[in-house]
């Protein structure tokens, strides 16, 4: 049975960047060292910081990440419903919040095609 899309599954998701997350410096260094509003460098930071957590989830929580951001992003949702419930490191505003979470979904897209590879 599919999960219904949650918010605080993408909240959750992006935690790693909220400023409430356990200190850390060296984390800390590398997030403000990249501009969150490049496609590029973004993936990069999703790579580093998003892929081995998203890759320790089961299955079906994987498959929930997965649609969440679907389905916002099919509805048109501008994701402040995310955005203004987190403080990040980032050194900008997040400019496009959309174009964020489509980045984002596109990792976790390739995240899941590695996982079938491997196996």
């Amino acid at each position: 049975m599919k999960r219904k899309p949650e918010y605080f599954v993408l909240r959750g998701l992006l935690f790693i960047f909220d400023i409430e997350n356990t200190d850390d410096d060296a984390r800390e260094k590398i997030i403000v060292s990249k501009d969150v509003n490049d496609k590029n460098e973004l993936a990069e930071l999703f790579d580093i910081f998003i892929r081995p957590e998203f890759l320790s989830y089961s299955i079906d929580e994987r498959e929930w990440c997965v649609d969440t951001l679907k389905h916002y992003l099919g509805v048109g949702d501008n994701f402040d419903a995310v955005f203004t419930k987190i403080t990040t490191y980032f050194d900008d505003d997040v400019e496009d919040q959309r174009q964020f979470m489509q980045v984002l979904l596109s990792c976790l897209l390739r995240y899941q095609i590695e996982v079938l590879q491997v196996n």
